[in-house]
């Protein structure tokens, strides 16, 4: 004779199996790890007749959640228990700590329910079981409230089973979101490298970094920093979703922890940046988790590029670290190898100009003064008609001026193309240090009163195209040894005065 009771516990068991068995093959149907962990819980939550469910994600280093995925709570609910547990206390905290399956009929009536928080629906049975990744501890299932009675020894053992297939999606979930992870940071890394590679300039090439690397990490910023002459570190390329001005020119002072770690080729994980007290810049309040890693080539260190997010975002997985140190090595190489080949462009421009200015002086200035001297020859042994000589006298005053404007244009060449300084001091002393090359020697250059002041650029225009033809005219003549350039600067605005070896000077006036 069967009893009543025991059909309707075998009918229980055989109605829940079928469950069981779709909730197991519905867990890995996904390979999106979010999807998955959401249908996980919803499962265990339809499983078991729970009124609430919740999947905590731990934090393995921290011994925290990181996230909580919750079911069977309306967002209003949500909204009124604000800050979900991060697992430090109470008994979802206790799972976090020690790992076990954790059964109870009432979860108000044991001590280490603590920490719950004003708004939180009333709760009294409870049952919580780990979910394992091989032996690595992922988060914990919690299920309370359920609807027909309190949770029994069956409901636990079909939530170990569904946990220990969860842990399994959960695996290739992950090697899954790893994976193409991995493959977006490789094809960052690519697009860095050619771009640094097909031309752009210094100030392009950080930013092209700061940028990739903001996206690649979901950061709210990627900066980069360079070393200072007073052994600091500056922020000199910074990309935000928002105006990033205030943030580029920040510096970290020397001798600050942080700088002696990078210095020290170590990168730098941060969980709060407005709280930690090796941060010392002024924007750090409005920054959370961080890392800053160390731009290295050849043991050297040429910057630092760092990943801040804003307070109250995730921080960064190891994953994320290892990623992200991995770019920063790439992008470290392929700034120094797009330097070397701007060096190598830069080079070759002063060795081609080097080389028109040498054909300009062997060849084309000494045909045309040769020319000069024939025809000044000519006019001296001609007796023509004053016609005549008048119009041979015009033609050599043409051709010294010709000569003198190729002269001048050899000096421009010696001047390098890039880099000049701003300052008119700065371009003078470039202007004789080119002539230099040709004259053989350097001129020797002196300056009075507030000369930068008064150097506009009309100004500085006029002055720099007469010293270059004052120079010029220097080289025509021959048995010159020793030049001297004075800049003066004073009521009648700027004078230029040009002497070499006791000649009459060349003096300009510039109002």
């Amino acid at each position: 004779m069967t009893i009543m009771g025991e059909d309707t516990d075998e009918d229980a068991g055989a109605t829940r199996l079928p469950m069981l068995l779709e909730a197991v093959l519905g867990v890995g149907t996904d390979l999106e790890l979010r999807t998955t962990l959401q249908h996980i819980v919803d499962s265990a939550t339809e499983l078991t007749g729970a009124r609430y469910g919740a999947l905590g994600v731990v934090d393995p280093e921290r011994h925290r959640l990181t996230e909580l995925f919750t079911s069977g709570m309306t967002d209003e609910e949500r909204q009124r228990i604000g800050r979900l547990p991060d697992g430090r206390t109470g008994l979802v905290g206790v799972l976090v700590q020690d790992p076990q399956p954790l059964r109870l009929d009432d979860l108000t009536a044991d001590p280490r329910s603590a920490g719950v928080p004003e708004g939180h629906p009333e709760m009294h049975t409870f049952l919580g079981v780990p979910i394992r990744v091989h032996t690595e501890v992922f988060g914990n299932l919690y299920l309370t409230e359920k609807r027909a009675g309190g949770f029994t020894e069956e409901d636990l053992a079909l939530l170990r089973v569904l946990a220990s297939q969860a842990g399994i999606a959960i695996g290739n979930a992950r090697l899954y979101g790893t994976a193409r992870q991995r493959e977006r940071w490789i094809e960052g890394a690519a697009a860095v490298t050619t771009a640094l590679l097909t031309g752009e300039s210094a100030e392009d090439a950080l930013m092209t970094v700061a940028e990739q690397a903001r996206i690649l990490a979901g950061a709210s910023a990627g900066v980069v920093l360079q070393p200072t002459a007073e052994g600091g570190m500056e922020i000199v390329a910074a990309s935000t979703t928002d105006d990033p001005g205030d943030l580029v020119g920040t510096t970290i002072v020397p001798g600050s922890p942080v700088l002696v770690q990078l210095l020290g080729g170590e990168p730098v994980f941060i969980e709060d940046s407005a709280t930690d007290p090796r941060m010392t810049t002024a924007v750090r309040s409005r920054f959370g988790p961080s890392m800053m890693l160390p731009l290295q080539s050849g043991g050297r260190l040429i910057g630092t590029l760092a990943l801040p997010r804003r307070r109250g975002d995730p921080p960064y997985s190891a994953v994320d670290r290892l990623l992200a140190s991995q770019f920063a090595s790439q992008a470290a190489l392929a700034l120094v190898l797009a330097d070397a080949r701007h060096d190598r462009e830069r080079l070759a421009v002063f060795e081609d100009r080097d080389r028109i200015a040498r054909d300009l002086h062997d060849l084309v200035v000494q045909r045309l003064f040769a020319t000069e001297m024939m025809l000044e020859s000519t006019r001296r042994r001609a007796s023509g008609s004053c016609d005549e000589d008048a119009l041979l006298g015009r033609a050599v005053d043409e051709l010294d001026s010709t000569i003198q404007e190729v002269r001048t244009t050899i000096f421009a060449l010696q001047q390098p193309p890039a880099d000049a300084p701003a300052s008119f001091r700065g371009r003078v002393l470039r202007e004789t240090g080119g002539a230099a090359v040709l004259l053989g020697f350097q001129p020797s250059v002196h300056f009075s009163g507030a000369v930068d002041t008064l150097a506009e650029d009309d100004r500085a225009a006029g002055l720099l195209s007469a010293l270059r033809g004052a120079l010029a005219a220097v080289h025509r003549r021959s048995g010159v040894t020793a030049v001297t350039v004075e800049v003066s600067a004073g009521s009648d605005g700027l004078r230029l005065r040009v002497d070499d070896d006791g000649t009459p000077p060349a003096i300009v006036t510039w109002p």
